[in-house]
């Protein structure tokens, strides 16, 4: 037995990808560094080196914590459907939720605009693709889940068009002076399924 895998090693290497998150969410890719994790996790920075090989090691390892997190609270939401109303005001609070996240009231476009952040970092790491089209493939079933629930069946086509859809509207709404990217997604979300 390593020490990596004893369990104050395992504990330690938790609190490692919690910093990391912490700092991902604060500072987007650039904020997660060595020094930065490790005081973060009230650990010498040596620990770092020692539970990850790499800083991109760390990275996936925190990126992956992070979308397991969400997913876990997407179906947690589904499971919570009550029996679905006749109309698409339930379906939309939920895909929204699925796509977005849930609403943070302190500053939701800045956490939207987080998560974005982390999908566009994919494409100049190489490195996160497989986690990130794994961690999107089974965002994607719950997205059909919940219309299925809902009693809007949707075809596989028509939900990526959904979600091109969703995200060109939070994309142009970040970029406004008082952003309010859950809700020209809802807004267009709305047309799209009328």
């Amino acid at each position: 037995m390593t020490t990596a895998s004893t369990p104050k090693g395992e504990r330690r290497r938790h609190a490692l990808i919690e910093a990391a998150v912490a700092l991902m969410v604060e500072g987007g890719f650039d904020a997660v560094r060595h020094r930065a994790v490790a005081e973060r996790a009230g650990l010498p920075l040596a620990s770092t080196t020692y539970y990850f090989d790499s800083l991109d090691e760390l990275i996936t390892s925190a990126l992956e914590f992070h979308g397991r997190a969400e997913l876990t609270r997407g179906r947690a939401a589904l499971d919570e459907l009550a029996a679905p109303d006749t109309g698409t005001g339930q379906l939309l609070d939920l895909v929204i939720d699925l796509l977005l996240g849930p609403r943070n009231n302190d500053d939701d476009a800045e956490m939207v605009l987080l998560r974005y952040e982390r999908l566009i970092a994919t494409g100049r790491r190489p490195y996160l693709r497989e986690l990130t089209l794994g961690l999107g493939q089974e965002l994607r079933g719950l997205l059909a889940e919940a219309f299925t629930r809902c009693r809007t069946p949707i075809t596989p086509a028509r939900l990526e068009q959904l979600i091109a859809l969703v995200d060109g509207a939070v994309v142009n709404a970040l970029i406004e002076v008082n952003p309010d990217p859950r809700g020209r997604a809802r807004h267009m979300l709305q047309d799209f399924l009328d």
